[in-house]
């Protein structure tokens, strides 16, 4: 395939690629949004194949491990359940990362199969390349191991601190970029492998002192990580879909770290370094003794939601857990029989990753035009007859207004406890995975629904009837 050809072809899937990102951005247009990456990947998947020319049998193996792998991608998205997408892409993007490690480590070991020169004597602008794609590559792997550990429960997922963390944090940050200056004047093996190795070493630091409440805002960090780094490796391998790839993901990322940032009153440079988000829980919360609730059933929460004339539905992790959404659809639908307004308010950070909950109701069908954003709904709540919250815990916490010490101390809650009854659908009164209790539960005008979120609310909905 010609130069110009490769180009031009390479160009079409860059624009998909931006048109896939516009549409993501809107559940309306998001399985539009998905067609046009799908279209875009394949075209330059395509011709990155053809540029090469030469199809010798070391591409029968490309193919057979492309097609080993695509078979085990395609199996796990179509198997994996919603409540695990949040660890799915905290590994697949640990794969990216460790993908642009190992490129880079061929470009370095065998420099000619890339056009790059010879071992010990590598373009100059290329090793830099490679330094900087292994680095980031290093980072994001290691890092999105810890997420993915700390989101599947296999590690605990308050922050992990010690003393002179920070101190510790820069010093390697400093080494990174003396070895990569030193890497660059010497070209030597042993400080390319020292640096790959500090690299990781740095990934593992600076997630393990993120909260639980915190790690929605982690997923976006490392997904704009992954970008970078396959940037990087795009620049060493002078792949232009490669990089145009790695640069929409890597900005899309920053920029949806630093709106996640925002809606969570957290400095983004702090996400950037690690370590946020890591304040110690004060003892008056860890010795809290228990307090008395009112708990009710399903009797009760339909008799207060036939009596209100307006509800607001706050659906957080637990009603993925219980795959509840469809469930919660037949109820609000049932409550607009009786001339009742419904709304949902959904927090930026709900859920596990970044639109898990809004993915949930469109799964559902529910209408876009009845979802709203923190910022939009969370006036309405005074003016509410019944927030129905359906196992949103860290979310809806007052304690984030009035705790300094609290780890979500700042962050913007939905206020869910101005509304004039509030019902809290959980199965127990166990924290959030902030690991902090919910001051919510024991307002006055809360009435705790102790069940399974999707059986709990298949029996309002029959008591609606």
């Amino acid at each position: 395939m010609s130069a110009n050809l490769s180009a031009i072809l390479y160009l079409i899937s860059g624009v998909l690629f931006i048109l896939a990102l516009r549409g993501l951005s809107s559940p309306e247009t998001s399985r539009q949004g998905n067609l046009f990456g799908i279209i875009g990947m394949v075209i330059a998947v395509t011709v990155t194949f053809l540029s090469v020319g030469n199809f010798t049998s070391g591409f029968i193996y490309v193919l057979i491990f492309l097609a080993i792998g695509g078979s085990i991608g395609a199996f796990i998205a179509y198997k994996i359940p919603m409540t695990a997408m949040p660890e799915l892409v905290a590994g697949f993007h640990s794969l990216v990362g460790l993908a642009a490690v190992f490129v880079a480590i061929s470009a370095f070991v065998n420099p000619e199969a890339f056009g790059l020169g010879i071992p010990g004597n590598i373009k100059l602008a290329s090793l830099i390349e490679m330094a900087i794609g292994a680095t980031v590559g290093a980072i994001t792997f290691s890092g999105s191991v810890i997420a993915f550990l700390k989101l599947q429960g296999i590690m605990s997922g308050a922050p992990i601190t010690f003393k002179g963390q920070h101190i510790l944090n820069a010093l390697i940050l400093i080494s990174i970029i003396i070895l990569t200056v030193y890497l660059c004047s010497t070209q030597s093996s042993n400080l390319f492998w020292i640096l790959i190795a500090v690299s990781f070493l740095i990934g593992f630091l600076i997630i393990i002192p993120i909260g639980g409440a915190d790690m929605p805002v982690v997923i976006s960090m490392l997904n704009s990580y992954s970008g970078w780094a396959a940037a990087g490796i795009g620049f060493t391998l002078e792949n232009t879909a490669l990089i145009i790839t790695g640069a929409l993901v890597g900005s899309s990322g920053a920029i949806l770290s630093y709106i996640m940032c925002k809606g969570m009153n957290r400095s983004f440079f702090n996400v950037i370094l690690g370590g946020f988000g890591a304040t110690e829980q004060s003892a008056g919360d860890k010795n809290k003794e228990q307090r008395p609730v009112k708990s009710g059933n399903a009797d009760d929460a339909a008799f207060l939601m036939k009596n209100a004339s307006s509800v607001i539905i706050v659906p957080g992790y637990g009603m993925a857990v219980a795959q509840a959404q469809h469930a919660l659809r037949e109820m609000v639908d049932t409550l607009k029989k009786n001339d009742i307004k419904v709304s949902y308010a959904i927090h930026p950070v709900a859920g596990r990753m970044p639109g898990h909950m809004n993915v949930l109701l469109a799964e559902a069908n529910v209408p876009y035009d009845e979802v709203f954003e923190l910022e939009e709904i969370n006036s309405d709540f005074a003016n509410a007859d019944v927030a129905f919250v359906i196992g949103a815990n860290d979310v809806t916490n007052p304690v984030a207004k009035t705790d300094p010490q609290s780890p979500i101390y700042g962050m913007p809650v939905l206020d869910v406890e101005k509304c004039k009854s509030v019902l809290f659908v959980k199965r127990s009164l166990s924290p959030g995975y902030a690991g902090i209790d919910n001051d919510l539960f024991y307002k006055d005008n809360t009435l705790m629904l102790f069940a399974d979120a999707k059986k709990m609310t298949e029996e309002i909905t029959k008591n609606l009837d």
